[in-house]
């Protein structure tokens, strides 16, 4: 008996510290291969590759110490689409705002989610593009741009804004924003006429500049990743630290013929998605005060003397829409991070999705869900609470040879011994279920936790935001008083200070639950009351079938 009891609390308490843990650090991105390793520069900028040459590296991509401050005083133009309204400037023609109308500000519904922004005394947050070569516009350049508001007619699909950068030495270059309907995808190129004599070779970098600031203030309990994150098919999918960027010790491919580059944080992604196979050369570095940025290098097609050439990038900038992410880039949708238990959490997530779809409400569909997974898991469940009520039944028994052979620890535990093989009574039988469920159970978690589909999604009554926490405290609550039944339904441990622990267990959980979010208290709720019926049911019938025998 004690060593089952020892065993449930050691478990359940890894598995908090592990779900903890993933909530802090959410996985740590694959070293790079030591030979990239030694080649790369200072600031965590990648060195140039034998296709890109030395002007083309990061160390060419201009920066100043308050990288974003011109922006500030430029002109600017605004874009208004079904998805967004962007704010671009003529300083480098970079996108400086940018409000997402289908998702509300964490704390105030009445406002547009905001994305980009570039405000210093709150937030910096920019798409940043520009060409590498002489007399090539960067995001440093005062292109001409007519202010005003540009919106996207109804009888439209597509807007394009077109931004002309000053003539430099023979060459015209323009760059050209073409927005979507119904798309967060955003087409960034460069359309450039070469007037000189000689063939033209330059090179495009998109990078993202952001502070290293941890967005949706209101969620103040979990912590996710927020950062940069690389993807190639050598590398897979490669989360990099601020921390890392500022120490120089950021590990990621550095070159490949594919793959993509992009800013996460909770809920939501900005990614800038390369086409084709030409090489690409990824860099992330500190460009300022808690001020980071990074991007991609890519080499432009040459252009022949009095030819235009031009290269696009495509900018997701959005929600972390599952259904939309992976139609973006092989692999993108791997910026909803659920951690070394995705192969878990993934097909769990589909199916709530689909749930979704049949009953219309995430707070019904996590209802059902719960209902299924227990369901999938009765028999384990089943096995765990038989072997329970068998030891609620004989608790009397184990407490008699307790106190029988307290002196003498070795016939203590023989004689208990002797009693599981008299009952038929495996000690682990309670324990071992429970364990094979753990993943389970912390895999819904993050899919719970990292679903944007939850944020300011209501269920019923005053529960008007599944991500937020229970503004009465009810659903804790009512979560704390289930706990306290189950803890009453299993046998009483031998061990007072155990049978303490056990008791304290629902107050603990309640205290932690009341800043949780609602629609992981509801998740928490129904399977304890599921396991309440189904632990209930099982210790009467045994009970019941220990009086028939006696009688």
């Amino acid at each position: 008996m004690d060593t089952q009891r020892l065993i449930l609390v050691l478990v359940f308490s890894f598995s908090l510290v592990m779900l903890w843990d993933a909530w802090q650090k959410q996985g740590q991105p694959k070293p790079v291969p030591a030979k990239e390793q030694a080649a790369q520069q200072t600031g965590g900028a990648p060195a140039p590759t034998t296709t890109l040459s030395s002007a083309s590296s990061p160390a060419a991509v201009p920066t100043v110490a308050q990288d974003a401050a011109p922006a500030a005083a430029a002109v600017k133009a605004t874009v208004k689409t079904d998805f967004f309204v962007a704010e671009i400037a003529s300083i480098g023609g970079d996108l400086v705002g940018l409000e997402l109308t289908r998702h509300k500000a964490p704390n105030d519904k009445t406002k547009n989610f905001v994305l980009l922004e570039n405000n210093p005394k709150e937030h910096i947050y920019l798409a940043q593009t520009g060409l590498i070569g002489e007399g090539l516009p960067n995001h440093k350049t005062a292109f001409r741009l007519a202010p005003g508001t540009y919106e996207l007619k109804p009888d439209s699909d597509t807007l394009e804004l077109r931004l002309e950068a000053p003539e430099g030495n023979g060459v015209k270059a323009a760059k050209i924003y073409t927005f979507r309907r119904g798309s967060y995808l955003i087409d960034v190129g460069y359309e450039i006429t070469n007037g000189r004599q000689a063939p033209l070779v330059a090179h495009a970098y998109y990078q993202l500049t952001r502070d290293g600031k941890i967005p949706e203030a209101g969620i103040t309990t979990i912590s996710t990743f927020t950062g940069p994150a690389v993807y190639t098919e050598e590398g897979k999918f490669q989360k990099v630290e601020f921390a890392d960027i500022e120490k120089g010790k950021a590990k990621f491919v550095p070159k490949a013929k594919d793959g993509w580059i992009a800013m996460i944080q909770h809920y939501f992604v900005a990614g800038w998605i390369p086409q084709g196979k030409d090489e690409r050369e990824f860099f992330a570095r500190k460009v300022g005060d808690n001020l980071f940025s990074t991007g991609v290098i890519l080499p432009i097609a040459a252009i022949a003397p009095g030819q235009s050439g031009r290269i696009s990038v495509p900018l997701y900038a959005g929600p972390q829409e599952q259904s939309r992410l992976e139609r973006v880039a092989p692999g993108f949708d791997l910026v909803v991070d659920y951690g070394w238990l995705t192969v878990i959490a993934a097909p769990i997530y589909w199916v709530l999705e689909l749930i979704h779809r049949l009953v219309g409400n995430w707070g019904w569909a996590i209802i059902l869900l719960t209902v299924l997974i227990k369901a999938v898991f009765f028999p384990l469940s089943a096995a765990s609470y038989k072997s329970m009520a068998k030891m609620k039944v004989v608790t009397p028994k184990l407490m008699k040879i307790k106190e029988q052979f307290a002196g003498d620890r070795n016939r203590m535990n023989q004689e208990m011994m002797e009693l599981y093989k008299r009952e038929k009574i495996n000690p682990l039988g309670g324990c071992l279920p429970i364990l094979v469920q753990i993943p389970v159970f912390i895999a819904l978690y993050w899919v719970l936790l990292g679903s944007v589909e939850m944020r300011h999604a209501p269920w019923l009554l005053w529960i008007q935001d599944l991500s937020a926490k229970d503004p009465f405290y009810v659903l804790p609550i009512i979560m704390g008083v289930t706990m306290l039944v189950q803890t009453k339904l299993n046998p009483t441990p031998p061990d007072p200070i155990q049978a303490k622990v056990m008791m304290a267990m629902p107050v603990v959980f309640t205290a932690m639950f009341l800043f949780f979010p609602s629609g992981l208290v509801l998740y928490w709720v129904v399977n304890n009351v599921l396991s309440i019926a189904q632990q209930w049911q099982i210790t009467r019938m045994i009970e019941g079938g220990k009086r028939k025998a006696a009688n």
